[in-house]
Order: structure tokens, then C-alpha cells, then sequence
């Protein structure tokens, strides 16, 4: 519910006190005629005025602009008969409110021009009704002219500081959503290796048993460290997203490759230079999301890697002579490809596949995006 005197214009230019004079000055105007007649009319436009108000004041829809005519028309009546043009004030400062930009320059103009034009008319009727307060006059006709323009700009403000504040919100949310999804793809990756290391291990690990114990052992003693790996980095993944390293994470996917019983080969050298360390933990990550899924769909017997470092790009070719896949991989649910292509993309990076006999993925990051992490 509307307080009483919110009416009153919230401006820095006039406070409440001022405002009030306003309304109470047309009194001494209309008082000093000595018609009876004229103080009656003088009075009930000063109240059709007001009650205009009120009812612009409220009203939510077109109805505004007809009781903003009825206060032009009584500013212009109370102009013309009594020499007071003070009105317009009150009729400037709704008019700032109008958001509707056809809506306000249109009323802006006719009550510009209807406020001019009765204080010419004025003086030419009574100029010695005008002429003591002509100093005065001017800087209601300024304040008219200026009011509206320093109201509307200023609630315009406000109202894209408020969508703002509603973007910073919404941004906000969205960096968190994505930060636990991040977490979320990283926990997935990081057990999702180790795991079905552990399953390769553990099948490796019972073929082994009855015709050799001794390298079945030693298999689930990989088993025990490749759990309390797991573990480990689990931990340290919660605490703090630690940097992953190409040549940390080849020797894993050595290990994978070798539980899996694939002939492995690697081409080029995995030490890029110059390299930022987001660029490489997704790299990495990358990396590893790939071998896996070699092992998990490509039913091939051997896996190839290369790396390259070209002048613009940073390059990984990773290589099976599997089923092949198609359709850019996506018939596959699970093979983790949606998640690569956002990590890729996040670094301006890019995933390319190609099927046939075998499967081939290429990943390419430019180089120019270490400039930018670096600028952060």
C-alpha cells in the first residue's frame, strides 16, 4: 500500500517541504482576486488538479496520460486566470515517470508547449500579473523543460542497474552450476580411469592366477595401489583442483593400455612449450577420456599417440585400429565425447573425429589462448 506522501516527488532537486509550499502557494494567489466567483473556480481547478494527480499518480495503464491532459489543462487555467504557473512542476515530474519512450516525448512536448504557450498568452492578457514574477517564471519554465528529462534518465538507470544486478545474479548462479559440473565430470574421469584400471587388472589378474601366481600378485598389488591412487587424488580433487601434467598422465595411460593387453605407441613429445596450465589439465583430461574410451569401445588390439606443436596450435592425435565409430562418436552413450568437446571448447579448443578402419581423434587447442589466461 501507497503511503500519503509518496506522491511527492522523491527528486535531489525539491525536498518534501518545498513541495508542499507548492501546494499550498495557489492560496495566496487565488485569494488575492476579490471576486468570490474566481476564488470558488480558483479552488475547485487547485482540487481537479490534485485529484488528477492522485489518479495519474495510481493508474497503470493508458488512463495516465488522459489525467495528465486534465492537469495540462488546469496548469494552463490557473496560468491564465491567476498568474500561477507552478503547477507544471507537479505535471514535469510524472511526466520523468512515463517509461514508454513515444509516450513520454509526446507528452513532454504538448506540456512544454502548453506551458509556453499560456505565459505568452499571459503576458499579453495581464502582463502586470506576470511581469513581478518573471524571474520566477523562468525557472519554473527551466525546471519544466529539464525535470522530465533528469527523472527519466534516472529511472532508465536505475532500471538497467536493476538488470544488472539481476545478470550478476544469474551469472553468478551459472558459474557455480558450472564449477560442480565441472567437479562433477572431473570425480566422473578421475574413478572412471582408475576403476576400470582396476577391472582390467582384476580380469588380467584371474587369467593369471592358475598358470602363473607370481604375475597375478603382482597384478593385484597394482590393484591395491591403483585404489589407494584413486583415493588420493579423489581427496586432493575435492580440496584443491590440482594441475595435471601430460607426461604424469601418459604414464597412467601407459598402465591402462598394458592391463588392457593393447600395443601402445607414442609419437612426438608431450612436453609442450609455453603451454598454460589450464590448457594442459584439459588437455590431460582429455587425453585420458580418449584412451578410455579406446579400451572400453574400440575393440582393437593397439593404441597410437602423437603430439605436435605447431606454431598456432597445440595438437594430439590419439589412434586405434578398433571397429571404428560413426556419426562423430555420439551412437555411443557414455563414451564421455560431450564432455570433451565442452572442455575444448571452454579454451576455444576443438575435437575432430574421424571412423573407418580404426577410430581417430584429434584434439586442437590454439596457442593464443595463453595469452588471454595470461591477460586474466
Amino acid at each position: 500500500m501507497q503511503s500519503w506522501y509518496s506522491i511527492f516527488p522523491k527528486n535531489p532537486w525539491l525536498s518534501i517541504y518545498a513541495w508542499v509550499i507548492f501546494c499550498f502557494l495557489p492560496f495566496f494567489f487565488i485569494f488575492r482576486s476579490s471576486s468570490p466567483i474566481e476564488i470558488s473556480i480558483g479552488i475547485s481547478l487547485l482540487f481537479l488538479f490534485f485529484l488528477s494527480f492522485r489518479f495519474s499518480f495510481k493508474s497503470k495503464s493508458g488512463l495516465v496520460y488522459m489525467w495528465l491532459s486534465f492537469e495540462m489543462v488546469i496548469s494552463v487555467g490557473m496560468t491564465l486566470l491567476f498568474g500561477y504557473v507552478y503547477l507544471s512542476i507537479f505535471t514535469a515530474f510524472f511526466i520523468g515517470n512515463i517509461r514508454n519512450p513515444v509516450g513520454f516525448f509526446i507528452i513532454y512536448g504538448l506540456h512544454i508547449a502548453f506551458t509556453v504557450g499560456a505565459i505568452v498568452a499571459g503576458f499579453f492578457i495581464e502582463i502586470e500579473l506576470f511581469l513581478p514574477q518573471v524571474h520566477f517564471i523562468l525557472i519554473s519554465v527551466i525546471g519544466t523543460v529539464l525535470l522530465p528529462f533528469n527523472l527519466y534518465n534516472r529511472n532508465k538507470r536505475e532500471n538497467l542497474e536493476g538488470q544488472l544486478e539481476d545478470a550478476k545474479e544469474r551469472i553468478s548462479e551459472l558459474i557455480i552450476m558450472e564449477e560442480r559440473q565441472r567437479i562433477a565430470r572431473d570425480l566422473h574421469d578421475t574413478l572412471g580411469q582408475k576403476l576400470s584400471l582396476i577391472g582390467l587388472k582384476s580380469d588380467l589378474a584371474g587369467k593369471l592366477v592358475s598358470r602363473d601366481p607370481h604375475a597375478a600378485e603382482k597384478e593385484l598389488h597394482d590393484i591395491r595401489q591403483t585404489a589407494s591412487t584413486a583415493l588420493k587424488e579423489v581427496r586432493e580433487l575435492v580440496e584443491d583442483m590440482r594441475a595435471m601434467k601430460l607426461e604424469d598422465e601418459l604414464m597412467r595411460i601407459q598402465q591402462i593400455l598394458k592391463a588392457a593387453e593393447m600395443d601402445f605407441t607414442v609419437v612426438g613429445d608431450p612436453t609442450f612449450t609455453n603451454i598454460p596450465a589450464i590448457v594442459e589439465n584439459v588437455l590431460s583430461m582429455c587425453l585420458k577420456e580418449a584412451v578410455t574410451n579406446v579400451v572400453k569401445h574400440s575393440y582393437g588390439t593397439s593404441c597410437s599417440i602423437a603430439f605436435e606443436q605447431l606454431p598456432d596450435e597445440f595438437v594430439i592425435n590419439v589412434e586405434d585400429n578398433g571397429i571404428g565409430i560413426t556419426r562423430g562418436g555420439e551412437t555411443l552413450p557414455g563414451s564421455g565425447l560431450k564432455g570433451m568437446r565442452e572442455r575444448l571448447e571452454f579454451i576455444n579448443g576443438s575435437l575432430q573425429i574421424e571412423g573407418g578402419e580404426g577410430t581417430k581423434l584429434s584434439i586442437r587447442v590454439p596457442v593464443i589462448i595463453k595469452h588471454i589466461v595470461e591477460d586474466d
